[in-house]
């Protein structure tokens, strides 16, 4: 018999394409997400899963204690997934309230439940920017499961404390958790406010496609898919207590994905436009998988120059999904 798999913030970007992969891979598996549906998640995205059997949405809040237990009593999940959270830097800065609610509270809400029914394994999904950021000069340094946290903003610090919190968990109540933190991922049902999305979208409208400060600052990518992979292998075979981090080797400088995208798409370089640079903004991620690939086989399959074409044509092949975002229709049915 199948396990199964609840996944919190599955009708956003990495989450969904987490729902897809695990309901392809594992067709015996139950996949349930549980989502509310902010800004950033669209229940369209989930309308193919919706017509598995295996597969249960529902609205809740990771925040809301008792929905959550209910759920979790009428599932008896034995994998939990923790995808659920604020996630955008700017918005952060603009309004850090929602992003220490979410991603802490929340987080703390889910162990809590969790703990209560001996949920059997918890995997929280992080973000490589609770390390800060390394100078652009030192290409030979990278972010290891041993780098202290000096996270930068407030979404980061909120993922930090949360990943302080889970670890706290496994700590003082041998609570069953493992952590990643994965590098910047681009792919498939990206929500458009993100670099990738919006540069396509826009090239696509020959609208501008604003950078950011010099457009050199730094980030390794990686293909959603081989995140999901990832994801996979740790909660089947990582070890309860460890960090793993997922990185693409993939660093790309901002202003030159947006120089390729024009490329791909045949638009003029001339529609680049600067803009002020975000405040405390980072410079350079860079990730060292070494670990998961000794300890669970895991490496990277697509290189950035096949996985930056894949995602343009699915942009390309998927207007009415990003149009329903851009003039807001997608939330009147949330």
């Amino acid at each position: 018999m199948g396990k199964t798999i609840v996944v919190t913030g599955g009708a956003g970007f990495i989450g969904s394409n987490f729902v897809y992969y695990m309901l392809n891979k594992y067709p015996d598996y139950r996949i349930v997400c549980l989502d509310c549906l902010t800004y950033a998640g669209n229940i369209h995205t989930l309308n193919k899963a919706k017509e598995n059997p295996n597969f249960r949405f529902a609205k809740i809040n990771i925040c809301d204690k008792e929905a959550v237990r209910k759920l979790f009593e009428e599932e008896k999940p034995d994998i939990v997934v923790n995808f659920a959270a604020e996630s955008h830097v700017d918005r952060s800065i603009t309004g850090p309230e929602i992003f220490i609610k979410t991603n802490v509270e929340g987080t703390q809400t889910l162990m809590e439940v969790c703990r209560e029914l001996n949920i059997p394994r918890y995997h929280q999904v992080s973000t490589d920017e609770v390390y800060g950021d390394l100078p652009l000069d030192r290409p030979d340094l990278f972010f290891t499961e041993k780098t202290p946290l000096h996270a930068s903003s407030p979404y980061s610090a909120s993922k930090a404390g949360a990943d302080m919190l889970v670890m706290a968990y496994h700590r003082t109540f041998n609570f069953p958790a493992t952590i990643s933190r994965c590098s910047n991922n681009y792919g498939p049902y990206h929500f458009p406010e993100k670099l990738i999305p919006l540069t396509i979208i826009n090239a696509l409208n020959d609208k501008p496609l604003p950078v950011y400060g010099d457009g050199k600052n730094v980030r390794d990518w990686l293909y959603v898919e081989d995140h999901c992979r990832a994801i996979d292998l740790i909660i089947h075979n990582g070890k309860i207590g460890e960090i793993y981090n997922v990185g693409g080797h993939n660093e790309m400088a901002n202003i030159d994905i947006v120089k390729l995208i024009c490329k791909e798409l045949g638009k003029p370089e001339s529609l680049i436009e600067f803009v002020e640079d975000r405040k405390g903004h980072d410079r350079r991620y860079a990730i060292d998988p070494t670990f998961i690939h000794d300890e669970l086989g895991w490496l990277p399959e697509t290189k950035f120059a096949d996985g930056i074409k894949k995602t343009i044509q699915w942009y390309v092949e998927n207007k009415d999904w990003w149009q329903d975002i851009l003039d807001g229709t997608y939330r009147e049915e949330n």
